[in-house]
C-alpha cells in the first residue's frame, strides 16, 4: 500500500532514502489515467534475493510516508513468472498501461 498522493519520483526518493539505491531494477506504480490519480500500490523488482528479504523486512509494517498518511505498507511477493527484470518487461511490454 502506498498513500494515494504519492507519485512514482516521490515513490523512487522514498526507496533510494531509505538504503535501497541500486537494490531495484524495475518499478511499476499504476495510475487511472481517467483521473491521473496513482491507485495506491506499486510493484517492485528487487536484484537478489537477499536484496527482496531485506526490502521485506524493511516495509512491511511500514509507516513513516513523506506524506501525512494512515496508510501501512504491506509487502507480497510476486506471481512466479514477474520475479526478475527481464520477466517484467515481458509482462509489460505489450499492456495497454505502458
Amino acid at each position: 500500500n502506498v498513500p494515494s498522493n504519492y507519485t512514482r519520483d516521490r515513490l523512487r526518493e522514498l526507496l533510494d532514502a531509505e538504503g535501497f539505491f541500486g537494490r531495484y531494477d524495475f518499478m511499476y506504480f499504476p495510475t487511472d489515467f481517467r483521473t491521473a490519480s496513482p491507485l495506491g500500490y506499486a510493484f517492485v523488482n528487487l536484484v537478489s534475493p537477499a536484496d527482496c528479504a531485506l526490502f521485506r523486512a524493511h516495509f512491511g509494517g511500514f509507516r513513516q510516508w513523506a506524506v501525512r498518511s494512515a496508510k501501512v505498507c504491506n509487502v507480497s511477493w510476486a506471481s512466479a513468472d514477474q520475479q526478475c527484470l527481464e520477466a517484467n518487461i515481458e509482462h509489460y511490454r505489450n499492456s495497454s498501461v505502458m
